[in-house]
């Protein structure tokens, strides 16, 4: 029999900007969602210390690490362990970003869709989950990780973007945005023509790969090429564990939640938009006189396709 996960808080009011935690260099961390999102992939114990923290959230914030392993019958190190697969440093780091949640709540979007739902109910909740992925990713991007990937895109001499499936109009558009601030880039969305630029690769190129799931085997495959060929590796992908991450120097998370309804649904684009937009924005302010003289160019060509 299938388990749930924790149940969350029911006094959930509309999600506010997330404040920056002071811990690990300001980045702050959506530890409730990140639970949700890892729920499967937890053990009988990291299960019971994470359904404890997720539906006792004003009281860890008080506890000690001793307290929390009394109170769900684990050791000290099974909850700093738990603390570390959610992305934290520590136990300190997730009672810090709790104490957030709590001072700001979360709007917890765990409804599906419903065959009796009316057109207002759908647009309540598909509006909601969007909104809440938005609001958990920008809690979940590490700014030093994303300051890591400006860097290797920067100074590659050319940019190759992957995508496969829903991900691959992502990587187009990231595509397009590259080239309307100056970097070199190409998009490959065919995974046999994925496969050939990648081990074609090497030190001067930087590979951009796109991957909700982490797990989609022709867009692993060709990361692991490209990494194999000696090109520097990004990656966008959904918050857990996948293969994906194997073979990313650097790992840009988004926190998507999927449905009965709405697998691979646009909450998951939306947050690779959003990285996409922060990505392509400190890309064009790391060569600002550049960016804006190509953007002043390339809108002059783009010019003579308006009326």
């Amino acid at each position: 029999m299938k388990r749930s996960s924790p149940a969350r808080p029911s006094n959930a009011k509309p999600p506010a900007p997330a404040p920056q935690s002071a811990a690990a260099g300001g980045q702050a961390l959506a530890v409730l969602a990140r639970i949700e999102t890892l729920w499967s992939s937890l053990g009988p114990v990291g299960q019971r210390i994470a359904s404890f923290i997720a539906n006792h959230p004003r009281e860890v914030v008080h506890m000690s690490v001793s307290e929390v392993a009394e109170r769900t019958g684990s050791s000290e190190g099974s909850v700093v362990g738990l603390c570390k697969n959610l992305g934290a440093t520590g136990f300190q780091q997730v009672k810090i970003a709790l104490a957030q949640e709590i001072v700001r709540p979360v709007q917890f979007i765990h409804e599906d869709l419903d065959p009796q739902d009316t057109s207002a109910a759908v647009i309540r909740k598909i509006f909601q989950s969007n909104i809440q992925t938005l609001h958990d990713t920008q809690a979940s991007l590490d700014a030093a990780a994303l300051e890591r990937a400006v860097k290797l895109l920067r100074e590659a001499e050319r940019i190759e973007i992957y995508g496969i499936g829903s991900s691959a109009t992502i990587a187009e558009d990231a595509h397009y945005r590259m080239l309307r601030i100056g970097l070199n880039a190409k998009v490959v969305v065919d995974s046999h023509v994925q496969a050939i630029c990648a081990s074609l690769t090497d030190e001067r190129v930087a590979v951009l790969t796109i991957s909700h799931s982490g797990s989609t085997h022709e867009t692993v495959t060709a990361t692991r090429l490209a990494k194999e060929a000696g090109a520097s590796t990004v990656c966008i992908t959904n918050f857990g564990k996948s293969p994906l991450q194997a073979f990313a120097d650097v790992v840009l998370f988004t926190m998507a939640r999927e449905t009965h309804f709405r697998t691979e649904a646009m909450t998951s684009r939306l947050a690779q938009l959003a990285i996409i937009d922060v990505l392509i924005a400190c890309l064009a302010l790391s060569d600002y006189d550049t960016a804006v003289r190509t953007l002043r160019q390339t809108f002059d060509v783009l010019s003579i396709k308006r009326y």
